[in-house]
């Protein structure tokens, strides 16, 4: 028993791209999250983030690999036996305006799982649970036969929130849940997505590309690129002194208060953009890295452990 509370073990999907052209979206990916954290999944777009979150929720059927929750194999699960386990998985998706049904309103929304699942027993029951899990997530009571167009994008994503946790689930995949709304209201969902993990012991899978917010709510970070995990390990620790160099481009890549930190080319990346349908051979970052060798285009690395950090590179950063 490897001790995670939900496990992917060599996980591949690869998407057919017409012809006899196939993308490599994730390839060979283990992934393990611990009951009670939050894992932040970050990397550019396109680079299997959200194939990857959705793959360990059996949302997305794996090319190959297994996905296993409390030791048991979700993968080769009968469809019977996992639709027992299904409500202990839940998405938070990233687009507010378009992840609620708008000729529904919000106790219609948030009481289609409860009913689905017939976790209460009348309609009066439905209607306090409903009105329960809005005060959970800071919707007012009295909107509760309002339509998702009378709604700001933040509130839209509250009441999203407030359908995944309907169930009472124990991992959330969130995949990108802030991306799309506004600077001002993204840290009041950050809270509320922390404040919910304390008082209801859940389990983040946090996907996005924005790696101020990972650290704001990240116990541990996964960093991909192109398919591939470059490195793992404790968010302050992989801040503090990153080990992989496209870890290391990420973080001198975010944007500075600092107009002299403004146009520093050195933390910009050079050279070729790999295709993830012909995706370069041994390290898949060899062609952008100014530190690669012979070795980088000839060998893959493989993932080393130092204490709690995992990194897949030849010439690893302050090591």
């Amino acid at each position: 028993m490897s001790g995670f509370l939900l496990e992917g073990k060599d996980l591949t999907k690869e998407f057919p791209a017409g012809g006899n052209k196939t993308v490599h979206a994730v390839s060979n990916v283990s992934l393990g999250l611990n009951e009670g954290e939050t894992l932040g999944l970050v990397g550019e777009s396109g680079c299997g983030k959200s194939t990857l979150g959705r793959m360990m929720i059996r949302a997305l059927k794996p090319t190959s690999g297994e996905v296993f929750f409390r030791g048991r194999s979700l993968t080769a699960m009968s469809d019977r036996e996992f639709a027992a386990v299904r409500r202990r998985f839940q998405m938070i998706f990233q687009d507010p305006y378009a992840s609620l049904n708008p000729r529904m309103t919000v106790r219609s929304l948030i009481a289609e799982p409860l009913e689905t699942h017939r976790i209460c027993s009348g309609k009066k029951e439905t209607t306090e649970k409903v009105l329960e899990l809005m005060d959970a997530v800071g919707v007012p009571g009295d909107f509760l036969y309002r339509y998702p167009h009378q709604f700001s994008g933040g509130q839209r994503q509250r009441i999203g929130i407030a359908r995944a946790i309907a169930q009472s689930p124990e991992v959330i995949v969130c995949d990108e849940p802030v991306s799309a709304l506004d600077v001002s209201v993204r840290n009041q969902i950050l809270n509320l997505l922390s404040d919910l993990r304390k008082t209801r012991g859940l389990t983040y899978l946090f996907i996005s590309h924005d790696l101020s917010v990972v650290r704001h709510i990240s116990d541990r970070v996964c960093v991909m690129f192109l398919g591939k995990i470059c490195e793992s390990g404790p968010t302050e620790e992989i801040w503090s002194s990153p080990a992989h160099p496209y870890t290391s481009f990420l973080l001198r890549a975010v944007p500075k208060a600092d107009p002299k930190r403004r146009t520093d080319a050195s933390a910009l990346l050079t050279g070729e953009i790999p295709s993830p349908i012909d995706p370069p051979a041994g390290c898949r970052f060899h062609t952008r890295c100014p530190y690669a060798g012979k070795i980088c285009a000839q060998e893959e690395p493989p993932l080393r452990t130092w204490g709690e950090r995992t990194v897949a590179c030849h010439f690893p950063l302050n090591r």
